[in-house]
Order: structure tokens, then sequence, then C-alpha cells
């Protein structure tokens, strides 16, 4: 199975705060920014895909484009309006750490992750439940052979 498929089911299965995390502190992919387009191009290609391997019906198809959906909107909750890179330079811009704004970016990305979670949780968990048993294998054992980051 490709690395990104990996990726992407363990994330839909329950990886969330991790993809919400990298979203987060991250400009982009790999550096660059993904423009909105971009973001559902892949998210198409990667939902057709592991539909696919995981032969899911209709309801299940739509069921994990639910998820997909909530994961979307967790992530966006979490990176916020602002260029993460840009809040956390200005942090670092004078001779001390503004601690006062830190602990206002925690707390502002631990109130999205917090508000999001629960449709969140019930999206995984309503897809994850459809499954029957061979597929939830699959996707067991894929989370068994995932190592580190980069699978």
């Amino acid at each position: 199975m490709k690395h990104w498929t990996k990726r992407t089911l363990v994330t839909a299965l329950g990886a969330t705060l991790v993809l919400g995390s990298l979203a987060g502190c991250s400009g982009g992919h790999h550096g660059s920014t993904m423009t909105e387009a971009d973001m559902t191009a892949r998210q198409i290609k990667i939902l057709d895909y592991a539909s696919k391997k995981l032969d899911l019906t209709d309801a299940q198809t739509q069921r994990l484009d639910v998820l997909a959906d909530k994961l979307r909107e967790q992530s966006t909750a979490l990176m916020g309006k602002t260029e993460m890179r840009a809040e956390l330079q200005m942090l670092v811009a004078g001779t001390t750490l503004d601690k006062a704004k830190a602990q206002a970016m925690v707390d502002e990305k631990a109130r999205a992750l917090r508000s999001k979670s629960p449709e969140m949780i019930a999206a995984a968990a309503d897809f994850y439940d459809s499954l029957n048993p061979a597929q939830q294998q699959q996707v067991r054992d894929l989370m068994q052979r995932r190592r580190g980051w980069r699978g």
C-alpha cells in the first residue's frame, strides 16, 4: 500500500490530533502553501483510493466523506485565520518571548480542538463502525505496519 494511503487511513481513523497539530504548525505541504483547490483535489484522490482499497459500499463511502470533511474543518480551525509561521515569528521578534501571546495561541488552538473534536470523533466512529470485520482488520493491519511520521 502506498505511503500516502497509509497516512490518510490512519489519520482518518484517529490521528486527528496529529493532523491538526501538523496543519497548525506548518505553512503547507513540504514548505509550500497548498491552495484550497489543491487540498480538495488531494482529498478526492485519497478518498477514492481508500474507497477502492477497502471495497467500501456507497453508505460507507458517504461516511468516509463526512469524516474527511470533519477532519478538514478541524484542521482549518486549528490553523486559524493567520499564517502560523508569522505568528511564531511575532513571538520571538523582540528580546524576550511574548509569553502572553504564546499562551493565547495555545489556548486558541485548544479551544478549536475541544470544539470540533466531538463531531470529528463521532464521524470517525460512524465510519469505522460501519465497516465489516474484514475491512476493520485491514485498517488495524495498516495501523500495525505504520512506523513513525513517514510510514
